[in-house]
């Protein structure tokens, strides 16, 4: 995705909610031949209640578009000028002077993102945090350095190790050239560290090890980082923790996370697994759900998370795999592509699905009248397998008075048998929505009734 990013113009939106909530953005590529033109698309913002977005460039129409909008926009300076700019700080004086100071403060200006994922070309890196401190010395000549952030975004391939969570460390050749002088300037401006992150990318190359529940963010018996204890319950969770702890590693604790890239594919090539509808919008549903609880990241419970989505725009001149030209939430016409909620007010009025208020459209797997059920596969092994009951009849809430000694379900008395008894009770409790039969690629839906000797499996609570 990175290739591919580095060379869209985007927008990065942000929803408002409240202060205590986290955020939710959404990315703006344009590049397409038949997307609405910029101040379209300022009234479509408006009309989803957007009041933050954030462009990777300095656009003279999209800035001017948003000319009293009374939306903020964050602009970018594009990878091709770092050079430039880190060799001379009249080059930075001129580019705030052209692209910042010629639009505001009618154009609600309140960042820079001075470059995007520099980390992938090593011949720009050198060039970096010299950019970023000319741009800064730049605004401050005009006492804007405390209303004006600048940052940039990496990629999550600057890690080293992400596995554990709590094992997360950058690449060594990075942190000395690279990652301390950076988060040392995003220390000293009181800045962030923009991170763009995939889980689907993970998920998609490690299918088989990766559970699609634990992708997203649906019910799952969750991973415990044997490193620190602390659960986790998403990818994307784990994935954010890896940098928190690889900023940990080397002592930037006080530095803040923003993700300004997420998403998830809703078609795909065939080697793309997991890239379609569905998966998309509960991935992307989901997400918006669990940022805007307010909850923070296991390792940092306390700071709510920011985090935008790519993107709003299907864009069909981008190159690559079938995915690249399917993250967007809309149709270039404007209709959305999958409903999702994108404010609080309407993850906390939107109808339930995947337990995340996500409307999908009905489980292919689902009848009308309930007639499917979820069972164990007993080709899992036992350790998965039990992981999945104990967490199917604990924390999952399953009814599993059945299946204790004595009771009705209780023979055979196999683990395989009570597996199913109490993740079968999980799904009809769950609605037998999308994605709550599966534990962790444990079990799957049936169509035939499981039902043994006097045992009933019910199909519906």
């Amino acid at each position: 995705m990175a290739a591919f990013i580095a060379l869209s113009f985007s927008l990065l939106i942000l929803l408002p909610v409240s202060a205590l909530s986290g955020t939710i953005g959404i990315n703006y590529g344009r590049i397409a031949d038949n997307l609405p033109s910029p101040a379209q698309v300022v009234e479509l913002l408006k009309s989803q209640g957007i009041t933050h977005v954030k462009i990777y460039d300095t656009d003279t129409t999209v800035l001017s578009a948003f000319s009293n909008s009374g939306i903020s926009v964050t602009v970018a300076m594009p990878n091709e000028l770092l050079s430039s700019a880190a060799s001379d700080q009249s080059y930075t004086d001129s580019w705030v002077q052209s692209n910042i100071l010629s639009f505001y403060p009618s154009t609600k200006v309140e960042a820079i993102a001075v470059g995007n994922e520099v980390f992938t070309n090593q011949s720009n890196i050198k060039y970096l945090v010299p950019a970023m401190a000319n741009v800064d010395a730049s605004l401050k000549a005009h006492n804007l350095d405390d209303d004006i952030r600048v940052s940039s975004p990496i990629p999550l391939d600057v890690l080293q190790s992400s596995y554990p969570p709590s094992n997360g460390s950058f690449k060594s050749d990075l942190i000395t050239s690279a990652m301390k002088p950076m988060l040392d300037f995003l220390r000293e401006t009181s800045s962030y560290l923009m991170v763009n992150a995939y889980p689907f990318f993970a998920y998609s190359a490690n299918s088989d090890q990766i559970s699609l529940p634990y992708a997203l963010f649906q019910d799952n018996p969750g991973v415990v980082d044997p490193g620190n204890g602390l659960r986790y319950s998403s990818l994307f969770d784990a994935q954010i923790d890896a940098v928190n702890a690889a900023m940990n590693a080397i002592g930037y604790a006080d530095v803040p996370i923003v993700v300004t890239e997420t998403g998830w594919p809703s078609k795909g090539d065939q080697n793309e697994v997991g890239a379609n509808g569905p998966n998309a919008a509960a991935y992307n549903g989901n997400m918006v759900r669990r940022v805007l609880t307010g909850r923070g990241s296991p390792l940092r419970p306390n700071e709510p998370l920011k985090v935008f989505l790519f993107a709003l725009f299907n864009e069909d001149l981008k190159p690559g795999p079938t995915s690249e030209r399917n993250y967007g939430l809309f149709y270039p016409d404007e209709e959305k592509v999958y409903e999702i909620p994108l404010t609080l007010e309407e993850v906390e009025a939107g109808s339930p699905n995947n337990g995340s208020k996500v409307v999908v459209g009905p489980s292919p797997a689902a009848s009308p009248t309930g007639q499917t059920w979820c069972v164990a596969d007993p080709n899992v092994g036992n350790g998965r397998l039990q992981a999945a009951l104990d967490y199917a009849c604990g924390g999952g809430g399953a009814d599993c008075r059945q299946i204790q000694e004595g009771a009705t379900c209780y023979n055979p008395n196999t683990l395989v048998a009570h597996a199913s008894y109490a993740f079968n009770s999980y799904y009809q409790l769950k609605a037998r929505a999308p994605g709550t039969c599966d534990f962790g690629g444990a079990a799957h839906v049936v169509t035939q009734s499981p039902d043994f000797g006097t045992c009933k499996f019910p199909t519906g609570y």
